[in-house]
């Protein structure tokens, strides 16, 4: 399931140097993950869109044990610093919080849909039978300095403010749950179990991969047959792409 490979030497290089001139200029990274200009995704607002709607993020460390990821809940401050800052918390169990040191480098990988894509939803692959499978999907890297806070108030900042945001997507029409709902003694020892991270965003990549280099016509029928499988999500994602609305 490949993407699409360009001829590699000297146009490449050219390629690289004009996206890190463009991508510095929003503090927009060009890190490991490889990424076609095609599928470069460099507007701000999206790339918060999608840590905002799927905040479960994957924070990797380098400890000293090697590489550790762990799946945390995260919030999002775009006001905070030049580029944002992310805060979670972790069970005072784990490990990372002892591994990570202030101002280590750190990994957080977002995920938003993804699907498979058959060639035979490409008009075009009836015609000419030069298509093959691949996989559509929409990610952000966030690089950045990692803070430990094993601080009360901070952890019952944080968690509070995740409540109330997902509460209020979960719960439509009812009273969301509340910290006041249980007792306080309860609560108090349920934040002193965790401890908090907070992140300082240097630098975002986004990624996009919603077929741009297919013909117009593949796009959109691949995400009509998206659609009729309810993969709403990225088959309206595709279909932004060719300036038509998805439903």
């Amino acid at each position: 399931m490949a993407e699409s490979y360009g001829q590699r030497g000297d146009g490449t290089n050219r390629l690289a140097k004009r996206r890190r001139s463009a991508s510095a200029k929003i503090g927009i990274g060009i890190g490991e993950m490889y990424l076609p200009e095609h599928f470069e995704e460099t507007r701000v607002e999206e790339l918060h869109r999608i840590i905002a709607e799927y905040p479960l993020g994957t924070l990797v460390v380098n400890g000293p044990c090697g590489l550790d990821a762990n799946h945390l809940p995260f919030e999002l401050d775009t006001s905070a610093g030049k580029h944002g800052r992310l805060m979670a918390h972790v069970a005072r169990a784990k490990p990372v919080w002892t591994e990570a040191k202030d101002g280590d480098d750190v990994l957080v990988i977002f995920r938003a849909a993804d699907a498979y894509i058959s060639p035979n939803w490409y008009p075009s692959k009836h015609e000419f039978h030069r298509q093959v499978p691949t996989w559509n999907y929409q990610a952000v890297h966030v690089h950045g300095k990692v803070s430990i806070l094993d601080d009360e108030r901070f952890v019952r900042g944080v968690v509070a403010r995740l409540t109330r945001t997902h509460e209020a997507r979960s719960e439509s029409g009812k009273r969301p749950w509340r910290m006041t709902d249980s007792s306080k003694d309860y609560i108090d020892a349920k934040l002193a179990a965790i401890v908090g991270i907070q992140i300082d965003i240097e630098k975002m990549i986004g990624k996009s991969k919603l077929s741009q280099e297919k013909e117009e016509r593949d796009r959109i029928n691949a995400a009509e047959e998206l659609r009729k499988r309810d993969e709403r999500i990225i088959s309206k994602a595709m279909l932004e792409t060719t300036g038509k609305k998805g439903r």
